[in-house]
């Protein structure tokens, strides 16, 4: 046998209307707010779906935003250019390049798939609003004013404080501080020219004038640079027999062989002469 209920209340005729009226006593005490739109703008969160921008240095074309769209409302169109080979014997490559890039918005259901799934980071969250249109053909937005849209972005949350440097930061600081040691370096190798000082005084760097008694670079080093013979670079010297040997021997004349030199030319037209080796023969 079904247990049996228990005896509901009798309702008390007047009761609804008394605890709604209980409400509006509530809110009548409490100071009114109101928000002065759109003289004041409202205080958005930064994550907040507003409207769509587009990076366009970051998009590849890859097309993987308007494939998983649910709504079909990403429309883009591209082309493919052949970039000739940057080395002499290399391959050509082929790029794509964007040619169209639109979102309908009055489609678009703010799912914010098409931004889960850019793996450039090619599309972001603005929390802009204000874009209604009369016209809902107004509402598809091309390229040039996705563009303009990245310009109403946040910008990220800070990073915790033991979190790792961005990948992107990392290499722009790396590159930058590589830059700066190579014009140091090429500063520091650079000589510094000699100051001109005033006439009777000492130059820059302790040289002497121009119009001073001693020249440019002093009158001693100019006397040291004279005197100094001057010596072969060291495993250039030569030998002592070869010195010797040149000196006794002839003077053999360029592109001659010792052969040619030491004995005389035969002459081509002497047809009586006998060979090398016949003469024993005959």
């Amino acid at each position: 046998m079904a247990a049996s209920l228990p005896p509901s209340r009798p309702r008390i005729p007047g009761s609804g209307l008394a605890k709604g009226l209980a409400v509006t006593l509530r809110t009548m005490t409490r100071k009114t707010v109101t928000e002065q739109y759109p003289d004041v703008q409202p205080d958005l969160p930064p994550r907040t779906r507003g409207v769509i921008g587009l990076f366009e240095e970051n998009c590849t074309v890859c097309m993987l935003c308007a494939r998983e769209c649910p709504d079909w409302c990403i429309y883009i169109d591209s082309h493919k250019e052949t970039i000739p080979a940057a080395t002499p014997g290399g391959r050509e490559r082929s790029r794509n390049v964007l040619d169209r890039f639109a979102i309908d918005f009055s489609l678009c259901m703010y799912c914010g798939i098409c931004i889960e799934v850019c793996p450039f980071d090619a599309l972001f969250w603005s929390p802009e609003f204000e874009y209604a249109e009369t016209d809902i053909r107004e509402l598809t937005h091309e390229r040039d004013k996705l563009r303009e849209w990245m310009w109403t972005v946040p910008a990220p949350p800070a990073l915790d404080p033991g979190a790792e440097e961005p990948k992107e930061l990392a290499t722009a600081r790396k590159a930058a501080e590589k830059l700066a040691a190579q014009r140091q370096a090429e500063t520091a190798d650079t000589p510094g020219a000699a100051g001109t000082a005033e006439p009777g005084g000492a130059g820059t760097g302790g040289v002497a004038g121009t119009g001073g008694a001693a020249g440019t670079g002093g009158a001693a080093a100019a006397a040291r640079t004279t005197a100094a013979p001057s010596t072969p670079a060291p495993g250039t010297e030569p030998h002592a027999d070869e010195q010797a040997r040149a000196a006794e021997g002839p003077t053999r004349p360029m592109g001659d062989s010792k052969q040619q030199t030491d004995q005389p030319k035969l002459d081509k037209q002497q047809p009586d002469q006998p060979k090398p080796g016949q003469e024993g023969r005959e």
